[in-house]
C-alpha cells in the first residue's frame, strides 16, 4: 500500500480549508484517509502561526513509514525545517503561453515593418537632394 502525505480540501465554495492526512494513494483526494495530520487555512495572513498546524511527532512516523509527500505538503515540511529544502527547477514556468508568444510575434513584426518604413523615408528625400543637385 503506497501511502502519501497529502492536502484533502474540505471548506465550502471560495473559502478553502485543508486538512493534511496521510491516506492511500489510490483513494479520491477528499475521500478515505488513514490518519488526519493537522490543518491548512490558506485565507489567513502568511505569517499567522495557525495557518499550518502539524502534529510533528506523527508525519515523522509516517515519513519513517515510507509515506511519500506531495510537493504542497513538502513545501510545509522545509519550513517547518522537519525536511531539507529539495531544489526545483520548472524552465516551463517562465515561458510565455501560446497566444502571448504570437503576440510577441505579431508586436516584433509590426516594428520591423515600421523600422523599414522609416529607413525607405529617410532615404528617400536623401535621394531625391542627390538628384536635384
Amino acid at each position: 500500500m503506497a501511502i502519501k502525505i497529502r492536502l484533502a480540501r474540505g471548506g465550502s465554495k471560495k473559502r478553502p480549508f485543508y486538512r493534511i492526512v496521510a491516506a492511500d494513494s489510490r483513494m479520491p483526494r477528499d475521500g478515505r484517509f488513514i490518519e488526519k495530520l493537522g490543518t491548512y487555512n490558506p485565507l489567513l495572513p502568511k505569517d499567522s502561526e495557525e495557518r499550518v498546524k502539524m502534529d510533528m511527532d506523527r508525519v515523522n512516523h509516517w515519513l519513517s513509514e515510507g509515506a511519500q509527500v506531495t510537493d504542497r505538503v513538502a513545501r510545509m515540511l522545509e519550513a517547518a525545517g522537519v525536511k531539507e529544502k529539495a531544489e526545483r527547477n520548472n524552465p516551463q514556468k517562465a515561458k510565455p503561453g501560446k497566444k502571448a508568444t504570437e503576440r510577441a510575434e505579431e508586436k516584433a513584426a509590426k516594428a520591423a515593418e515600421a523600422a523599414e518604413a522609416e529607413a525607405a523615408a529617410a532615404e528617400a528625400p536623401v535621394e531625391e537632394e542627390a538628384a536635384a543637385e
